[in-house]
């Protein structure tokens, strides 16, 4: 009667953020998972900086930044950016990374230079990490769709998807 059966330990385990975010593991090892989680988290530190800092108004770029990088991982890990063909994703991870980066820069210097308690001082420095990081990421996705448009893109092929352009080697050249 008071038997309790022993968990069964045998069975696969998850880590949380997999069992969160349904992120696939080959996704989340190439070059572009590594580079979007790498701001999901960048966005997220200084979004809760700026929320502790008296530089508070520059709160709405980092979770704007943070919500469209979530959403990104959560298209491409998914392949859910495959079924719909209206939208180019590529160009649209394009413009969010070159607006981002352009926007965290600014915001960092004004909350680095104007503001002296330390949150804000963190949210600054944080966002300079954020723009290098954007700053990647938009640079290889540039190479990729310069590289695809130099070998005829107007044949009708589909541009390079995430699983295409991840592991690539980029030549600036």
């Amino acid at each position: 009667m008071g038997d309790i059966e022993a968990p069964d330990t045998t069975g696969p385990s998850q880590s949380v953020l997999q069992t969160i975010l349904p992120i696939a593991k080959e996704f989340a090892s190439s070059r572009k998972g590594q580079l979007l989680i790498a701001e999901v988290a960048l966005s997220l530190i200084a979004f809760i900086c700026f929320v502790a800092s008296t530089a508070a108004a520059f709160v709405t770029a980092p979770l704007i930044e943070f919500l469209a990088a979530l959403f990104l991982l959560f298209a491409y890990s998914t392949k859910f950016n495959e079924r719909f063909k209206g939208f180019h994703f590529p160009l649209m991870d394009f413009l969010r990374c070159v607006s981002a980066s352009i926007i965290f820069f600014i915001i960092s210097i004004i909350s680095v230079s104007k503001f002296t308690d330390g949150a804000s001082k963190a949210a600054g420095v944080f966002g300079f990490i954020a723009t290098i990081v954007f700053a990647l990421d938009f640079y290889f996705i540039f190479n990729d769709l310069a590289n695809f448009l130099k070998q005829g893109g107007d044949s009708g092929d589909d541009p390079p998807r995430a699983s295409e352009y991840n592991d690539s080697d980029s030549d600036s050249d």
